[in-house]
């Protein structure tokens, strides 16, 4: 008997599993007429246990390589041809994020004695958590690793590379390494921010040049903070310009001065990239991991985010030659008429001085130097607010030139031509 039991309980399970449907249903699929009643408060629908799917992150494929989601990978680019034997790889670190979201290209020492720059790479390069990343941030600290080697500005062939963007596939030196880091690295990058310094013994406090008249990267320079935003075109050439006319909105980050690291400079330019980073969805808020740990919500919610400033600017030259000696710093708020500082001929026992044409900021000088006539000593910035800044970008007037570089060309300096040393 037990074991007709057992035979018979499957089919009693079956018959049981085939009527369940019918008996659980409570109310019609088909009724005969009409609209289908409502469900039942409360019941749950197919598309309730259904979550959203996530947006399906695949690897990046880069320089012959996959760098897949969630991970770090350092690489090595090499201009095509190459320019000695002894020719040193540029490192691009690649940080895949596991979450989708763009590609911010980070690029430093384009200019091989701009160190500050390369500091910042390097540490926003390989302090970023790919598991929490949404999107992938490319690092390149030295593109021009043979002025870096040498300690200089220049190329081999003392071309400035920031003069040959997008580059050529036949050319000089400068247009063919441009090309070929163009269509490499730069071509991957949904947003790009160079870094520099100021040039020939120049330092610029950490400021972000955009050319403003183009939406788009006008909408870009608003996410870095309380960083100091000065309009600037650029000139054909520097990378900026190269990558914005490809559709890429892209800035410059100048921050300090050549040949030396400054920390109090790297640390604001790494917090002004960390700002960005949370501005475009690739990085949380740092306030919430402080309201992770006790802190009200609510307060940190109403907390003023810090704003772009927004500046015209004008420089003051020298207008004699001689020993310049400075008597204000950089990042100083000056008077009109404040005396800036003074230029000695030694010769002659003669003191000349500097004063400020204009109320603003110090935004940019040059160090204690042996100075000759028409020396752009110091960069004035004028604050505005951006619906100003943007009008003034976008009507025809003279471009005031940035860094001037009085060892590059002979002339003097054309400030209608729109002259840039970045």
């Amino acid at each position: 008997m037990q074991s007709l039991r057992l035979h018979l309980r499957p089919l009693a399970l079956a018959a049981a599993l085939a009527a369940g449907p019918l008996a659980a249903q409570d109310f019609p699929i088909e009724p005969p007429g009409g609209d289908a009643p409502a469900p039942p408060a409360g019941l749950a629908l197919p598309d309730d246990f259904l979550a959203p799917q996530a947006q399906l992150v695949t690897p990046l494929a880069i320089l012959d390589r996959l760098v897949v989601p969630g991970t770090r990978m350092q690489l090595e680019w090499r201009p095509p041809g190459g320019i000695s034997t002894a020719e040193i790889p540029s490192p691009v670190v690649v940080t895949r994020g596991a979450l989708a979201g763009p590609v911010l290209c980070l690029v430093a020492g384009v200019h091989g004695d701009e160190i500050n720059g390369i500091e910042i790479v390097r540490q926003l390069s390989h302090s970023l958590d790919p598991t929490r990343l949404s999107g992938t941030v490319i690092g390149v600290p030295i593109v021009n690793v043979h002025g870096y080697s040498r300690g200089s500005r220049y190329l081999p062939d003392r071309r400035d590379l920031n003069r040959f963007f997008p580059g050529t596939r036949q050319g000089s030196i400068a247009s063919r390494i441009a090309n070929a880091f163009f269509q490499d690295v730069v071509s991957h990058c949904d947003m790009l921010v160079d870094f520099h310094t100021g040039s020939f013994e120049r330092s610029n406090l950490p400021q972000v040049r955009a050319d403003l008249t183009r939406p788009e990267v006008l909408e870009f320079s608003r996410h870095f903070g309380n960083t100091v935003v000065l309009h600037s075109p650029g000139n054909k050439g520097m990378l900026r310009v190269a990558a914005t006319a490809v559709g890429i909105p892209s800035v410059t980050f100048e921050a300090g001065s050549p040949g030396r690291l400054e920390t109090a400079e790297i640390a604001q330019a790494v917090a002004a990239i960390e700002r960005l980073m949370v501005h475009t969805g690739m990085r949380e808020d740092p306030g919430a991991a402080s309201a992770e740990e006790g802190l009200d919500p609510e307060v940190i919610a109403k907390r003023p985010e810090p704003a772009p400033i927004f500046l015209d600017s004008r420089w003051v030259r020298a207008n004699s030659g001689g020993l310049l000696i400075s008597e204000v710093t950089l990042g100083q708020h000056v008077q009109a008429g404040q005396r800036l500082g003074r230029v000695i001929d030694p010769v002659a026992n003669v003191e000349r001085y500097l004063l400020a044409p204009v109320a603003g900021r110090v935004i940019g000088m040059s160090q204690n130097q042996v100075v000759l006539p028409g020396y752009a000593a110091y960069h004035l910035g004028i604050q505005t607010s951006e619906q100003r800044a943007v009008q003034d970008a976008g009507e025809a007037r003279p471009v005031v030139e940035e860094d001037p570089d009085p060892g590059e060309r002979p002339e003097a300096p054309d400030p209608a031509a729109g002259e840039d040393y970045e």
